[in-house]
C-alpha cells in the first residue's frame, strides 16, 4: 500500500512540472537564427545631386528601414506621410493632448513595470514551487466581463454598434 502511494505522489508531482507558456513564451528554442530578426530594407538609392545630401540623423529612422504600415497604405493609394505627423498618429492628436495636460511621466513604464511585478509577486502563493506563469490567475479579480459590461451598457441607452448581436 505505502508503495502504491508513493508511486501515486511522484506521479501527482511529475505532472505538475513544465508547464505550458504558450505564445507567452518568447524565447528562441531552437539554436538557429531568428527569423525575426532579419529584416528586409529597401534598396539603397544613389540621389541626383551628391553635393546636397540630408544631414544625418542619429537614433532616428532613414529611408532604408522598413516601414510596413505606411508600406500598405502607400500600395492601397494612401498618403504614408499622413499616418505619424510629429511623433503622434493623426486621430490621437487630441488625445494625447487631453491626457498630457498634467504633464507626462518619462518613467511611468519603468514604474508600472516594477508595480505590476510587485502586485503579482503578492498574489502568487507558492508561485516559485509551481513554476508557471501566474499572470491571468493574479489579475482574474481585475478582469471585465466583456458580455456584462455590454448588457450594462445597452441597459443605460449607449448605443453599441460595434457589439456582436444578442
Amino acid at each position: 500500500m505505502k508503495l502504491i502511494l508513493c508511486f501515486g505522489v511522484i506521479l501527482m508531482l511529475t505532472a505538475c512540472a513544465g508547464g505550458d507558456r504558450g505564445l507567452r513564451d518568447l524565447r528562441a528554442n531552437g539554436g538557429g537564427p531568428d527569423e525575426f530578426g532579419v529584416l528586409p530594407v529597401g534598396a539603397l538609392v544613389l540621389p541626383n545631386d551628391v553635393t546636397n545630401l540630408p544631414t544625418p540623423t542619429p537614433g532616428q529612422s532613414n529611408r532604408t528601414d522598413p516601414r510596413p504600415n505606411a508600406d500598405a497604405v502607400a500600395v492601397l493609394g494612401g498618403n504614408p506621410n499622413a499616418l505619424i505627423p510629429n511623433g503622434i498618429p493623426a486621430g490621437d492628436g487630441a488625445l494625447v493632448t487631453a491626457a498630457s495636460r498634467n504633464g507626462v511621466d518619462p518613467t511611468i513604464r519603468q514604474t508600472l513595470a516594477s508595480e505590476d511585478a510587485a502586485f503579482r509577486t503578492r498574489q502568487s502563493r507558492f508561485g516559485f514551487i509551481r513554476g508557471r506563469d501566474r499572470y491571468f490567475s493574479a489579475y482574474a479579480r481585475q478582469a471585465l466581463d466583456a458580455y456584462s459590461e455590454l448588457q450594462r451598457f445597452r441597459n443605460a441607452g449607449v448605443a453599441t454598434p460595434s457589439a456582436p448581436p444578442q
